[in-house]
């Protein structure tokens, strides 16, 4: 028995998936897609670290070569910014194993929680440079 065109029901429309701009962003959202960048960054800064310790390998010349370029203003600033990824991408991955005991899943605690993940980097980032300064004594 065939349905007539008055009884035949129209497929629903479909809602439309809302952009992320029409959110206001949190610092929940934020520290989730930094924590996505700083581990894309962790690729590059590895890289670093393998190509310094494939010149200890090579030769004293070659690796002085390489120890003079981290060593520059701008290698010091690139190692900056691969501790902090590093930092800021190990306390993100705590926060996010802390969220998979069910702990922390409040909106004010996991914004609280975020902003931690933010402080905690920068501090321990500074706190590795100093002391390693002071451990070279420069």
């Amino acid at each position: 028995m065939s349905q007539s065109p008055a009884t035949r029901q129209s497929p629903r429309a479909r809602p439309l998936s809302p952009h992320l701009t029409i959110y206001r962003p949190t610092i929940t959202m934020t520290m989730s897609i930094v924590h996505r960048i700083t581990g894309g960054a962790l690729y590059f800064g590895t890289l670093l670290v393998v190509w310094w310790l494939v010149a200890a390998s090579i030769s004293e010349s070659y690796f002085d070569f390489v120890n003079g370029i981290f060593g520059s203003w701008l290698g010091r600033l690139v190692l900056f910014g691969y501790t902090w990824a590093l930092m800021h991408h190990m306390l993100g991955g705590i926060r996010h194993f802390v969220w998979d005991t069910g702990t922390g899943l409040e909106k004010h605690t996991a914004s609280k929680i975020a902003w931690a993940t933010l402080a905690g980097s920068v501090v321990l980032t500074l706190a590795i440079w100093v002391v390693g300064y002071l451990a070279r004594g420069a």
